[in-house]
C-alpha cells in the first residue's frame, strides 16, 4: 500500500462533532495523509486545534481539499474520484437513523467504495482498526481490483 494515502472524510450532519472529534484524536497520524472532505465536514476538520490551549496548532490548516457539500454534490465527486482510483479509504460517518434527502448519492457512494475494494468504514471502530492497520505503509501490500470491474468494462454488446 501506498506510504501516503488519499483518505476522503465524510460526515452527515448528526455525526460531524463525532467525526471531527476523531480526526482530532488521530490529527498526527491523519496528517501524514492526503485528506478530501465534502463541504462543512472539511471546512470544519481544517479549524480543528491541538495541542494547548495557550498554544494550539492547527495542523489541518490548508491541507484539506473540500468538495462541494454532499447534498450539492460532494458524495458524487468522492464516488467519481473512487472510480478513477484516486481514493484509497473512505471514513464515511453516515446517520443510519435519518433518510437523507440525498440517500441515493450516499447508497451510490458506499456502493462504489464497495465495488473498488477500498477501505471503508462507516463507524470510529473501523476507523480507528483501518487507520492503524499495521498494513498502511507496507509496501508489499496493495489493492485488489475485482476482476468483474475489467470484465463488465470489456463487455461485448449485442
Amino acid at each position: 500500500m501506498k506510504e501516503i494515502l488519499n483518505i476522503a472524510l465524510v460526515a452527515h450532519d448528526s455525526r460531524k462533532n463525532e467525526l471531527i472529534e476523531w480526526v482530532g484524536y488521530n490529527a498526527e497520524l491523519l496528517s501524514k495523509h492526503h485528506l478530501y472532505a465534502t463541504g462543512t465536514t472539511g471546512k470544519l476538520i481544517g479549524e480543528i486545534a491541538c495541542g494547548t490551549e495557550d498554544e494550539p496548532e492547527y495542523p489541518f490548516t490548508g491541507k484539506v481539499t473540500r468538495l462541494l457539500s454532499g447534498p450539492l454534490g460532494g458524495d458524487q465527486q468522492i464516488g467519481a474520484m473512487i472510480a478513477e482510483g484516486k481514493i484509497d479509504m473512505l471514513i464515511f460517518f453516515c446517520d443510519n437513523l435519518a433518510m437523507q434527502g440525498h440517500q441515493n448519492d450516499v447508497s451510490a457512494l458506499s456502493r462504489l467504495a464497495s465495488l473498488y475494494n477500498i477501505a471503508f468504514a462507516t463507524n470510529r471502530t473501523t476507523a480507528d482498526l483501518l487507520l492503524t492497520s499495521t498494513l498502511l505503509g507496507d509496501e508489499s501490500y496493495s489493492r485488489i481490483v475485482p476482476e468483474c470491474i475489467q470484465q463488465y468494462a470489456n463487455r461485448k454488446l449485442k
